[in-house]
C-alpha cells in the first residue's frame, strides 16, 4: 500500500501546506525534498486517500506526482 504522497507546490506555500496537515492532526507529515517545491507527505494506508482529497481542494496549486 502507499506510504507517501509526492507533490509539487510553490516553495512559498510549503509552510501553508504543513500548517494544513498540522490542522488535520498530522494526517500526513510534510517533508521538503528540494527548493523547487517538491514535498513528501508521509501517510498511512488509512490516511492516503484523505490526504489526496485535501490536496485536491486546497486554494493553492498542487501537482501530485
Amino acid at each position: 500500500m502507499f506510504e507517501a504522497v509526492f507533490a509539487v507546490v510553490d516553495p512559498k506555500e510549503i509552510n501553508f501546506l504543513n500548517r494544513v496537515m498540522e490542522g488535520y492532526e498530522y494526517l500526513g507529515v510534510v517533508t521538503t525534498i528540494d527548493r523547487q517545491g517538491l514535498v513528501l507527505i508521509r501517510v498511512t494506508p488509512d490516511t492516503f486517500q484523505d490526504v489526496i482529497d485535501i490536496l485536491l481542494t486546497l486554494p493553492i496549486a498542487v501537482q501530485i506526482v
